[in-house]
Order: C-alpha cells, then structure tokens, then sequence
C-alpha cells in the first residue's frame, strides 16, 4: 500500500508541474512587426504582407488598407521568418504589381517597423530596428524618427536630454533615457526652436515622429511601443487584469491545485492508516 501511495503521489505531482507550465510553452517562436506611412506626399497606399516560404493560397497573411501619412500601425505577432511587405497605391488590384517591396526578416523575440519614407519621388521602404529595452524606474526611453520634410535635418531634446543633433530627414536617431515627467519635445530647424507637448509615463518605451502638419510647421506623433509592465501593444487595445479579466481561472492555476490536492490526500490517508495500526 505504502508503495502504491508513493506511485501516485508521483503522479500527482507531475501532473501538476505539467500543468503548471506556462501558456503557450513551446508554441513556435514569434517576433513583432509594425507598419508605417512616412512620406509627407505620397497617397494613401494599400500594404501587404506575405510569408516568403508560405505564400498560402495568393492571398496576403496581413493586409492594411488606405493608409495615409502618419498612420503607425500596432505590432502584429508573426511567427520567425521571412516576408515581404508590398505596397501599391489605395484601392488597386492586390495582384498588380507594387509600387515598392522589401523583405525583412522577423527573428524570435524581435521588434521592426517597416515604413515608407523620404518624398513621392524617392519614397523608399526602410526597416528600423526597434529595441523594446524597458527604462530604469522612474524614467521613459525614447526616440526621435524624421518624417517631416519641412525639417531636413533637425535637432531635438527632452527633460533636458539631447534626443538627437543633424537628424536627416526619413531618419531614425537612438534609443535615450529621458525623465518620466519630460512633457515637452523641443525641436529645433535651421536656428528656429518649435516646442511640441508629450505625454510620457515612467517606465515605458516609446517612438516620438515628428511629422509635417498640414497647415504647416511641426507636430509629434507619440507612439507606445512597450509599457511598463513589460507589454508590447498589439492589434487593438490592450485591457488588464480589472474589471474587463475573465473570471475564469488559467489552466495552469487548476492544474496546480488538483495535483497539490490529490497529494494532500494521500498523506492523509497514509497518516490515518498508520493510527489505525498503532492502536
């Protein structure tokens, strides 16, 4: 009996670590990728993506309509790979040919953007190397990304951090820690100073696009890319652990508890039986 009772004390406690793992252990590695219209005179344009080694039934894995300038996407989950990203102007045939394409390479655990940027006759794709790093308490990382062609270079400061000098346009500057109560993006073209509000929270990670308003003169596009907890938005907005959680508890938690029970069982069993034979 007693080693019958180690038996399935064993299994018990299997059981539970196997369904104590985490969710989604070993699922295929994923990385993120965003979408980006940069380019301050370009139209509207439709954008595809598709699997280089999976191109499926000839339609595209992802597909975006009507983007203007200054649309950022949110980052969409993509298993590793290859793949190409297509644009063609707003409302054409998905099998004429593109106006632009590249490929870009999607690894496990990594973040890009691929955007449209420079002016209509030169507009070209690029992929920016997004480092979703999150900050030290108390601060916010950012950068700054020129998409305004009214600024050919530019430079830029916050909370009183130099966030990037010369900054051509269609280009990225780098990663900079800045106060988490920085509130002003201060932009600076050919000796004339334009001051720009941002919102920032501690903690977060974000890409600051300063782009041309239609009226004229500047404006900032500020962009999450990871928050404080350590999540990176995707697709719609995300919700927490309040009010809008489901109620029902993760199979990991279930599992856990069933096996600590049925092992708690079985001590207590052994126990009352070796009463039983003392007295």
């Amino acid at each position: 009996m007693d080693r019958w009772i180690r038996v399935l004390a064993v299994v018990a406690v299997t059981a539970g670590t196997v369904l104590v793992a985490p969710p989604g252990a070993g699922a295929a590695e994923t990385g993120l990728l965003r979408l980006a219209h940069l380019s301050p005179d370009t139209p509207a344009v439709d954008v595809y993506v598709d699997s280089v080694s999976d191109p499926g039934d000839g339609r595209a894995l992802l597909t975006v309509p009507g983007v203007g300038y200054g649309t950022i996407s949110g980052y969409q989950d993509l298993p590793e790979g290859v793949y190409t990203v297509s644009m063609r102007q707003a409302g054409a045939d998905p099998a004429a040919p593109p106006v632009l394409s590249t490929t870009v390479q999607v690894g496990p655990g990594s973040a890009r953007t691929v955007a449209g940027v420079g002016r209509f006759a030169d507009l070209g794709l690029e992929v920016l190397e997004d480092d979703l790093t999150l900050p030290p308490p108390g601060r916010a990382r950012v950068r700054v990304v020129s998409a305004a062609a009214d600024a050919p270079t530019l430079d830029a400061s916050a909370g009183g951090t130099d966030l990037a000098t010369g900054l051509a346009f269609a280009e990225a500057g780098d990663r900079t820690s800045v106060p988490g109560d920085a509130d002003r993006l201060r932009v600076t073209v050919d000796g004339e100073q334009t001051e720009l509000p941002l919102e920032l929270d501690p903690g977060s990670v974000y890409s600051l696009f300063v782009l041309d308003r239609p009226e004229g003169g500047l404006t900032v596009r500020t962009v999450l890319d990871a928050a404080g907890s350590g999540v990176v938005p995707t697709g719609g907005v995300e919700t927490g652990a309040g009010g809008t959680a489901s109620a029902e508890p993760a199979p990991g938690v279930v599992g856990g508890a069933v096996g600590l029970t049925v092992l708690t069982g079985l001590l207590l069993v052994r126990r009352s039986r070796r009463r039983a034979a003392r007295r």
